[in-house]
């Protein structure tokens, strides 16, 4: 888990419980512990993993979905992607994708096929999504913040998936 030392806010406003899970010390020294993953690599440089909270669970590996993302990303005609876990009986969580097309890219010219395949290529067979749903928008906030809990939701519809 990444922590951020130093010049830290004091707390969230009226909100104790998510201070406390939050803003920690340790050793005596208080740190901001906002839920996010990281490794530090031999160079000392730190490479972001993604969030703890949509982390993706599927066949006893976790899967950050920002990892699966980018790599989706570079797919020729994809403008965005979320990756989103999608309960599944024998996985615990199966990864789908909802993607949506670059301005100007015909409908049908990015299979579902193509973009399976181009994870696979870039990252560990298990992170690609088993499933890719194209939608007319990823539909951002405009921080550029994805509503992880939107996307699963109506992820899970178009798969026939209860929550």
């Amino acid at each position: 888990m990444l922590a951020l030392g130093g010049r830290i806010p004091l707390g969230y406003y009226k909100d104790e419980a998510k201070t406390a899970a939050t803003f920690r010390t340790i050793d005596g020294a208080r740190y901001s512990i906002p839920g996010d993953y990281a490794e530090v690599r031999e160079d000392g440089s730190i490479h972001l993993l993604g969030r703890g909270s949509v982390v993706i669970n599927t066949g006893g590996e976790k899967v950050f979905p920002e990892e699966v993302e980018e790599a989706i990303k570079t797919v020729e005609g994809v403008h965005d992607a979320v990756a989103v876990g999608i309960p599944n009986e024998r996985f615990g969580e199966e990864i789908i994708a909802a993607v949506e097309l670059a301005p100007g890219t015909p409908e049908g010219s990015v299979s579902e096929d193509a973009v399976i395949e181009h994870v696979k290529g870039e990252l560990a067979s298990y992170k690609a999504p088993r499933r890719v749903h194209f939608v007319a928008t990823i539909g951002r906030s405009p921080s550029g913040k994805v509503d992880y809990a939107r996307i699963r939701s109506e992820t899970a519809a178009w798969v026939g998936v209860e929550l």
